[in-house]
């Protein structure tokens, strides 16, 4: 940087990990891979049936690496920038440098390409060749391939896959363009450097690969294609930021997660794209017996969806649009269990029917229903975003599930409530248990949303939902004042990841601070300290609600053994096993920035806040808060708080907004372009209201 500090959005290493799952990925919507590795994925494009059903392997072509072959070995080094969205590799001599820039286009989704520039540094007239590892086969053991006829000097490929999700389903075909790589690359004597661009064109139907194969050459032709992506990438990462002044590891961690996260969603201005959802290990992992074979989970609706939707409502939407289009295939699961409504699947893929591949996970974590409807909810309090209820199937979605959750229900004549028996909860080392508090709660929050929008829209509430609402049983101990786990749950028993915890934060289930901070102290010790990525997160905003940022601090912290060197890859678990580029962990991990260091919580009525941040941060900026139809930016120290409208709903007709501190109820009116400062407080932000108007 200018200053002489270290850049913390630009990852550098002289050396590339010894474990090729480690490497830098590049992603867009559609297509994804990790640097140097063989295969690359397409979005919704699996293979196999059911439980078996995986991300198809697409051979990948930009699978090149520069060589080095000098006596006298040129400086190596690796770099991921991700302000710019590009994995670059230079070889550096004293008679030349040689760059490699390796990227996904962000808004070109269906192109991936990759560049490299020779530069003579000396003043001498011989050739400079560098060679190029090329090990690219036109083979996939997913995909049945053939050769078509060059276009505009591509080679192209095209094939279906092998075996649909379910018997009579899609089974799609892929279509590749891409430029030969010859063998090496050489700068002519007379030469003082040279650029050579290399193409690859993906896509679902042989026009569109044509297309886009066109449109990158076109954009080649005027030297305008990394800029375009470059571009792309900036006006992402401009709309959405999280900058602290604080620990160097911790804002680089940051600028990682944002970077792994926003690669997976889809470009602005695109309300048409149709999204696949994203899977924990995102697009470059998925390959047969890895990954969780590309499966969309709980991961993406509860750990990733609030940390997008808080940025990009418009991707957040086409989030929810995944699980509309995979409603019908939650209605079968249902029905296929005995069940009314529908029970979306512990682990998605194509059409929405259950493809995990151990059974008692899809019949008993069904906790999962709760979840993608909580990611409904928050979008709609966030947006006010009608037509995706009223016309895009939001409604028949959350109908389905409200009447799921009922016929779920059972009622005791000995408790006199509604049981929710034979689950498994977020706690996978349990199942077939009664009354898991988490799933119970989920499920009720289920239902008294769906009461909400059938309200808003005047459609009649059927009683049952209320009934159902309001007589479930959430567990809970009078006695030593928490939430057990589930019926029978004895205190310190073994917990393999967040479970009750969830209660405070995503769901904010109503409870004292006192019931809060004795299930945060009766769970920390018993989960598992080498369990999954995303749990520490959740402590850590728990003990920021109650303003402890020290122990809050030595949660988060925990999870810095699962960010490895030197592109700050996630795994899953600390020990290296699990998944890979592990989003789910990222996603908490910014939780517990953006809602935990903020206080920030989504509810029907307003954005609230109330920040608390450890000793080690002096100032927290987050940039781009969306919140109906507004963009935000908060600058927040320990003593003050600022608040400036960056952009504002062009509709004349909507109320503006305007911040409410708690304790004295003082109100600032919040005007496009300006801003507002008060001493650092709980408060929210909220419409005017029309009476005030």
């Amino acid at each position: 940087m200018a200053d002489g500090k270290e850049d913390p959005a630009v990852f550098t290493s002289s050396s590339l990990p010894s474990d090729p799952r480690l490497l830098a990925t590049v992603t867009n919507a559609y297509l994804g891979t990790r640097v140097y590795r063989d295969v690359l994925h397409v979005n919704g494009v699996y293979n196999g049936a059911v439980g078996d059903t995986h991300r198809a392997d697409v051979p990948s072509p930009v699978n090149v690496r520069m060589l080095v072959l000098d006596a006298n070995s040129p400086a190596e080094t690796f770099t991921l920038n991700t302000r710019t969205g590009v994995f670059s590799h230079q070889l550096q001599s004293t008679d030349y440098t040689a760059t490699q820039h390796i990227y996904a286009h962000h808004s070109l989704v269906h192109l991936m390409a990759f560049d490299i520039t020779i530069r003579r540094s000396a003043p001498t007239t011989q050739p400079v060749t560098v060679q190029l590892q090329t090990p690219f086969v036109p083979k996939s053991q997913d995909l049945d391939l053939k050769q078509g006829p060059d276009f505009q000097g591509a080679h192209y490929i095209y094939g279906q896959t092998l075996v649909p999700e379910v018997e009579g389903g899609p089974r799609p075909t892929i279509h590749m363009l891409w430029t030969p790589v010859p063998p090496a690359l050489t700068l002519g004597g007379e030469e003082r450097e040279r650029s050579w661009e290399f193409l690859t064109a993906v896509a679902e139907s042989e026009e569109e690969a044509k297309r886009s194969y066109s449109h990158g050459l076109a954009l080649v032709a005027t030297g305008s294609l990394l800029p375009s992506h470059t571009r792309a990438w900036d006006t992402l990462r401009r709309g959405c930021s999280v900058d602290l002044d604080g620990p160097l590891p911790l804002q680089q961690a940051l600028h990682g997660c944002l970077y792994y996260l926003l690669s997976a969603i889809p470009p602005w201005g695109s309300p048409g794209f149709i999204f696949h959802g994203i899977s924990p290990g995102g697009l470059s992992n998925g390959t047969r017996g890895e990954d969780y074979w590309g499966h969309v989970f709980w991961d993406q609706d509860t750990w990733m969806f609030p940390n997008i939707l808080l940025f990009y409502p418009e991707a957040a939407r086409a989030i929810l649009e995944y699980r509309i289009h995979r409603l019908e295939g939650a209605l079968r699961n249902a029905q296929e269990q005995g069940y009314k409504g529908a029970k979306f699947p512990w682990e998605s893929a194509a059409t929405g029917r259950e493809v995990c591949p151990e059974e008692i996970y899809g019949a008993q974590e069904i906790h999962i229903t709760g979840d993608v409807l909580m990611a409904f909810e928050q979008y709609y309090c966030t947006t006010q975003d009608q037509k995706l209820f009223r016309e895009d199937g939001g409604w028949e979605l959350v109908d389905a599930v409200a009447r799921y959750w009922c016929s779920r229900m059972v009622w005791s004549q000995e408790e006199q409530c509604y049981h929710i028996r034979g689950v498994m909860p977020p706690d996978e080392h349990h199942c077939r248990v009664d009354n898991s508090v988490y799933t119970n709660a989920v499920a009720q929050r289920s239902l008294n949303f769906a009461a909400d929008i059938a309200r808003d829209f005047s459609i009649p509430v059927p009683e049952e939902w209320v009934d159902c609402a309001k007589k479930i049983k959430v567990p809970f101990d009078t006695e030593k004042k928490y939430h057990p786990e589930y019926d029978g749950y004895s205190p310190g028993e073994p917990v393999k990841q967040a479970d009750v915890v969830l209660l405070g934060f995503p769901l904010m289930h109503p409870m004292s601070p006192e019931v809060r901070r004795n299930d945060l102290e009766m769970y920390e010790p018993a989960t598992e300290p080498d369990g999954p990525a995303m749990t520490w997160s959740m402590f850590a905003v728990g003990w920021l609600e109650l303003k402890e940022v020290q122990r809050a601090q030595s949660q988060l912290s925990k999870c810095f053994s699962n960010i490895t060197e030197p592109f700050k890859i996630w795994v899953e678990n600390s020990d290296g096993s699990g998944a890979v580029n592990f989003l789910t962990g990222m996603g908490g991990f910014l939780q517990a920035v953006l809602f935990g260091y903020t206080g920030f919580r989504i509810t029907k009525t307003s954005l609230r806040f109330d920040p608390a941040f450890p000793e080690d941060i002096n100032k927290v900026k987050v940039i781009g808060v969306s919140y109906l139809g507004s963009k935000l930016k908060f600058t927040i120290t320990k003593k003050e708080m600022r608040i400036k409208v960056t952009e504002s709903p062009q509709d004349l007709m909507v109320s503006p907004l305007e911040a409410v501190l708690e304790a004295s109820g003082q109100r600032f009116p919040l005007s496009g372009g300006q801003s507002i400062s008060f001493p650092t407080a709980a408060g929210w932000i909220q419409r005017v209201s029309t009476q005030m108007l």
